[in-house]
């Protein structure tokens, strides 16, 4: 049955690292209805609802199609806030509004506005396949813990953050390791609610490029992801 599923954002207010990030205007729009927009592109997708503890990004998530229920506490808001308990507040708070509990559960959050639909389709897909309690989307890493990849240690030097098993002359060499985005998650609700992180379970992993993966945390994150976004928009 298509058309029948909830997809969450959860978009606070009071972003330290990029001020007013999640409504800040990116080609022409709020940096958070990219993500209402594409999540509500999704053909199983027909409702977007928006956790918030800030009025303003409630009123702007509105403006583009989604729904505010409930406002999401302060103490669920903070810098030090985990995303986790905020994710458990959202299905919690929808049973007891609504007597609604989504299955399964899909956040699309705001940081990543170059993601299509496509991307958070195959994230839903997969999930349903089965095995899995939470799927999320990866892309390639630039980084190899095993190859480039170093710590500093208390005297002073550095090393590998892992060291291999043998001799390393290339990154392709070394074992494969993809960076987690922001693109999509998709989990069993009950196990959100029963569970204390993501790896507490299985997971599996669907790969997007690493054009559309770009995770929005800084000032030059912005201005990249802004950037390949208008050129998108001039290619349509």
């Amino acid at each position: 049955m298509s058309g029948h599923l909830t997809a969450f954002i959860f978009a606070r207010g009071g972003s330290k690292g990029l001020p007013g990030k999640n409504i800040k205007i990116l080609a022409g729009k709020p940096l958070i209805a990219w993500a209402i927009e594409t999540a509500l592109k999704v053909s199983d997708v027909n409702r977007v609802v928006v956790s918030t503890n800030d009025p303003n990004i409630a009123n702007i998530a509105r403006e583009f199609g989604a729904e505010v229920p409930f406002i999401r506490p302060e103490n669920l808001a903070s810098d030090t806030a985990s995303e986790w308990d905020a994710w458990r507040h959202a299905l919690l708070a929808l049973r007891d509004i609504e007597g609604i509990f989504p299955d399964p559960f899909i956040s699309v959050p705001t940081t990543a506005p170059l993601r299509l639909p496509d991307d958070i389709r195959a994230c839903i897909s997969t999930y349903q396949e089965g095995g899995a309690d939470v799927v999320l989307a990866v892309t390639e890493a630039h980084r190899n813990p095993w190859f480039n990849m170093v710590t500093t240690k208390s005297d002073g030097t550095v090393r590998l953050v892992n060291e291999p098993a043998g001799f390393i002359n290339r990154r392709q060499e070394a074992p494969s390791v993809q960076d987690i985005t922001t693109v999509a998650y998709v989990a069993n609700p009950h196990f959100i609610l029963e569970k204390k992180r993501i790896f507490d379970g299985t997971v599996k992993s669907v790969s997007v490029p690493v054009e559309r993966a770009i995770d929005i945390d800084t000032p030059h994150d912005f201005a990249i992801a802004e950037f390949l976004m208008n050129q998108r928009i001039k290619q349509i």
